[in-house]
């Protein structure tokens, strides 16, 4: 017979623990996880339009000429779905355990300086997107990148979100 007054009881994933260290991911593995993020959406969202569009056009120069733009379409429609997979893929890891793609590959991700779970929108808004605004002026996103030497091996979008980048 169960009691019907018992406290609920449930699985709770990510809870951390006060006692453990937070061991930052190094250098390396940060570099080898952004190139393989790099990689990764170029081959699914630039590769099709480049190949596509490469072929449509020598299409296009050629005799058949209406065969080019259809072509190019197609590499755009590829482009775009390219594209729509990889954010899902990418949302839903950053979603379940704060990691990119490449993240997930090398075994580090993202969490809140003091070890907890970093919020999507705090990785998506604060860590990507006004970084990527601002690195429209020239070499900031290169002094960027140098921050990553400092003692605490954070980035300044690492620091604008507060958040650091530790070993799975």
């Amino acid at each position: 017979m169960t009691n019907l007054y018992a406290p609920p009881r449930a699985t709770v994933r990510d809870v951390v623990d006060p006692n453990a260290q937070l061991v930052l991911a190094e250098r390396g593995s940060r570099l080898g996880a952004e190139i393989l993020d790099i990689i990764i959406f170029g081959s699914m969202v630039y590769l099709p339009f480049l190949v596509l569009g490469v072929a449509g056009a020598a299409a296009a120069s050629s005799t058949e000429g209406n065969t080019g733009g259809g072509m190019m379409a197609l590499g755009l429609t590829l482009s775009l779905v390219g594209f729509v997979v990889w954010f899902g893929m990418t949302l839903n890891y950053l979603r379940r355990n704060g990691q990119s793609i490449g993240k997930k590959i090398v075994g580090v991700k993202i969490v809140r300086k003091d070890g907890t779970r970093a919020s999507v929108g705090r990785i998506i808004l604060l860590r990507n997107l006004v970084i990527r605004l601002v690195s429209l002026v020239p070499l900031f996103t290169f002094v960027d990148a140098l921050f990553i030497f400092s003692e605490s091996r954070q980035c300044l979008h690492d620091r604008l979100a507060d958040t650091i980048v530790i070993v799975a």
